[in-house]
């Protein structure tokens, strides 16, 4: 028997670890000498009180939707991919050779080209960790944060002695072909009469970013390489004795994680830089390991954490620009938000779990 109902685990454990971050986020921004209650909002209001705030949301809930997901897939598999920077990064390199180099005169086209180079791209980056992992015994946390340096080291090669345009000083491919250009949330609401900023980058990878949580739900819990991952995950042995192939399961379910993060750079090196540049990526591999986490793993708590996330990216850049509050001070209510979501889930969740059962004991 459970010792607390799945919907206290599910939303009642993040809700009371998200309250608890914002507390102690208010008593950090009273230590600097500025008011929480306009702090918050000033971040409210500027995330989510226009068109503007909330295409910049949603373009960062979108980046972390997909290493969300990565990080999200692997875990079922008792794997802890966080290597999603790194993924993401040569997702991007997938992204530009295609658009590019290949003859693509509209965006319908484009998109999936493109889509399938990053996630190729992601998946051939997530390979050889996970046949080490698989063959080697050598463990994934390792590997994959190797690999993530490794990534930015050959991406900085690439584009500063191969990709660069003659003549540019810019560490940074040209721009993409014109048929490329992917249509944002303004061309796609404005034939049904809804209004949004133009200048906001959200863009078509929104509506992929879904899509993507629906395929992940659906490969997981309907299909049978799904329950294979899980029962993976769940018990090794168990799985061995059922039939199940470890080293099958363990480079299945990286590569799928892989070409998930590599997916991200559909969003933010075709959506919306239209080329590719060093740092495109942003630190967003390492958010969706907190993503991933405090939506427990499940695709649908994975958009509403990267929904929070987005918020508080956006959020803080307008609290950083129109307040004196610094920016690092909103990496710290994120690094907040993560420690309660993950390290300190025990914290919340036994006192609740005894509350639960002594409930159970009274009834």
């Amino acid at each position: 028997m459970d010792k607390m109902p799945r919907w206290a685990d599910v939303f009642l454990i993040p809700l009371i670890s998200l309250l608890l971050a914002a507390g102690l986020s208010a008593l950090v921004i009273l230590a600097i000498g500025e008011n929480p209650w306009a702090a918050v909002k000033m971040m409210v209001s500027g995330a989510l009180g226009s068109t503007y705030g909330w295409g910049y949301t949603l373009y960062y809930t979108t980046n972390f939707i997909f290493t969300g997901l990565a990080v999200a897939v692997a875990y079922h598999a008792r794997l802890f991919n966080i290597g999603g920077e790194g993924q993401a990064m040569l997702g991007g390199l997938g992204v530009a050779l295609a658009c590019l180099y290949l003859p693509l005169p509209h965006w319908l086209l484009a998109l999936p080209v493109a889509a399938i180079g990053a996630a190729l791209f992601g998946a051939a980056w997530a390979l050889i960790p996970a046949y080490l992992q698989a063959k080697r015994g050598s463990h994934i946390v390792i590997t994959t944060i190797m690999f993530n340096f490794i990534a930015a080291g050959l991406l900085n090669y690439l584009l500063v002695n191969l990709l660069r345009p003659v003549g540019s000083m810019d560490p940074a491919t040209d721009k993409f072909l014109e048929g490329t250009h992917l249509p944002t949330l303004h061309d796609l609401l404005a034939p049904i009469g809804i209004e949004f900023s133009k200048a906001a980058p959200a863009n078509v990878t929104f509506v992929v970013a879904l899509l993507a949580c629906l395929a992940v739900w659906l490969l997981l819990w309907r299909t049978r390489l799904g329950y294979e991952i899980r029962a993976f995950g769940h018990s090794e042995p168990a799985a061995v004795y059922a039939g199940i192939n470890p080293v099958k399961i363990t480079m299945i379910a990286m590569l799928i994680s892989g070409g998930l993060a590599g997916l991200m750079a559909v969003n933010n090196v075709m959506g919306e830089a239209e080329r590719l540049v060093l740092n495109a990526v942003e630190g967003a591999g390492f958010i969706g390991i907190a993503v991933a986490l405090m939506g427990r793993n499940h695709p649908f708590g994975v958009l509403i954490a990267a929904l929070l996330f987005g918020f508080l990216y956006q959020g803080g850049a307008e609290l950083a620009l129109w307040t004196s509050i610094p920016r690092e001070l909103i990496v710290v209510i994120q690094a907040l938000v993560i420690l309660f979501t993950g390290a300190l889930d025990h914290m919340v969740r036994m006192p609740l779990e005894r509350i639960f059962l002594s409930l159970r004991k009274g009834a």
